[in-house]
């Protein structure tokens, strides 16, 4: 990869990062929910997750999409299944301390997990080895995994913090029910690009 390439990785993986999608509304409704401090252990899977997947899909997995374009059609339909069943999560998620003990905000694994079956992500992680490492070689699809890891981190931090913020205003059980529901109906909303790509 040129170096010339970077500046517009980095825009490339700023945008994409801080714009809404999945990992940046659980995000908001995990910072609302749970705090700033319990979300970390999701914000650095997001990061790392998105990073690993982006190498393994660079050396090699994305030549397995465009070879047998059903496997991506298949990989989407799983994701949209387990974001809809998220959404209904969220959606009946109680305020701390009430209704469900063990309602936890998602831990490191589960959100470097989740990068997989993120259609926002996927789809980010081609179209950033596409474009910055077209030669797939490690070295490139390395430098684009380490960027963006270090763009992601901060990018979704903020919709954390944005949560949190919110946690302020969301201080009796209806406004958070309202809350949760508006996160639940955006998490579906935020499918419809993959769904029409």
């Amino acid at each position: 990869m040129s170096l010339a390439f970077i500046p517009g990785l980095v825009l490339y993986a700023f945008v994409s990062s801080i714009t809404p999608g999945p990992n940046n509304l659980m995000l908001m409704a995990s910072g609302a929910n749970f705090g700033f401090r319990r979300s970390i252990p999701h914000m650095l899977g997001i990061a790392v997750g998105f990073g690993l997947m982006a190498v393994i899909i660079g050396i090699g997995l994305s030549a397995l999409f465009e070879a047998y374009p059903v496997s991506y059609t298949i990989l989407k339909v799983g994701a949209v299944c387990y974001l809809l069943y998220l959404a209904w999560k969220i959606a009946h998620a109680a305020a701390p301390g009430e209704g469900d003990p063990d309602g936890r905000p998602f831990s490191f694994l589960q959100a470097a997990a989740f990068q997989w079956i993120n259609p926002k992500a996927v789809t980010m992680a081609l179209t950033a080895i596409t474009l910055f490492a077209p030669d797939r070689s490690f070295p490139a699809v390395l430098a684009v995994a380490v960027i963006f890891a270090m763009v992601n981190l901060p990018s979704v931090s903020c919709w954390t913090v944005l949560g949190t913020q919110l946690r302020r205003l969301l201080t009796n059980t209806r406004r958070l029910q309202i809350f949760n529901w508006s996160m639940a109906l955006l998490l579906v909303a935020s499918l419809y690009p993959a769904l029409t790509h």
